[in-house]
């Protein structure tokens, strides 16, 4: 099969294929934002169990293969009767993986900020948490823009484990496996359709990334 014969069956696939897969990395990168946020707090907490839960979060989950980590939530945790829908499955997965890289993007902008504004603020008498939530945390959001980027990047070709559960709608790998199943003579093509949507995607998150990134970059 050609490229026009693939676009004219399975063109109405590719759209919610790619909606699917937008849709599952907006909502993954949102959830994993927040908890790698909440995480990185608990890193430099003074609290030093805080400190210890945090970093282990981090090393496992930032150490153990996606698929391996999707085949214990998918296929392990139901035997503890713990039973999620296939995408909630793979959602999970992306979550925990780019919340731990997140964290870590996190400490890169806070181990930028100088000393001294830390101590400023101690010295006026700001707790902890206003410490952080008024001089760490805005500083090292806008720090960590371009590898917040990237790590999106990665979260939208993450989603691809996607297609190693039967879900429905598939996303953009899942997709190439139903045609591939089907049309024994599909051959590379519909690789190729899915590889160019990935890599169009990619090149406009990371243009954008860029713009916001010079818009908000703190000058040292």
């Amino acid at each position: 099969m050609d490229f026009a014969q693939i676009i004219e069956q399975y063109g109405e696939n590719y759209v919610k294929a790619i909606f699917e897969t937008m849709s599952m990395t907006a909502i993954c990168f949102a959830l994993a934002m927040i908890i790698a946020v909440f995480i990185t707090v608990m890193r430099v907490s003074p609290i030093k169990p805080l400190r210890l839960v945090g970093d282990v979060y981090v090393q496992v989950f930032r150490n153990i293969p996606g698929v391996a980590l999707l085949i214990v939530i998918a296929y392990a945790l139901p035997n503890l009767k713990v039973v999620l829908p296939w995408k909630a499955c793979v959602e999970v997965t992306v979550v925990l993986l780019a919340s731990a890289f997140g964290s870590e993007n996190f400490m890169t902008g806070i181990n930028a900020i100088g000393v001294g504004q830390i101590e400023a603020a101690r010295s006026i008498g700001l707790t902890f948490g206003k410490t952080m939530s008024k001089i760490v945390i805005p500083q090292a959001l806008r720090s960590a823009v371009l590898p917040m980027t990237n790590l999106l990047i990665a979260t939208m070709l993450t989603t691809a484990l996607g297609s190693q559960v039967p879900m429905s709608p598939q996303e953009l790998t899942g997709l190439v496996s139903y045609i591939t199943t089907r049309s024994t003579g599909a051959g590379i093509v519909p690789f190729i359709i899915s590889a160019v949507c990935y890599a169009g995607t990619a090149v406009i998150l990371g243009v954008v990334g860029n713009y916001i990134d010079k818009r908000v970059r703190v000058l040292r």
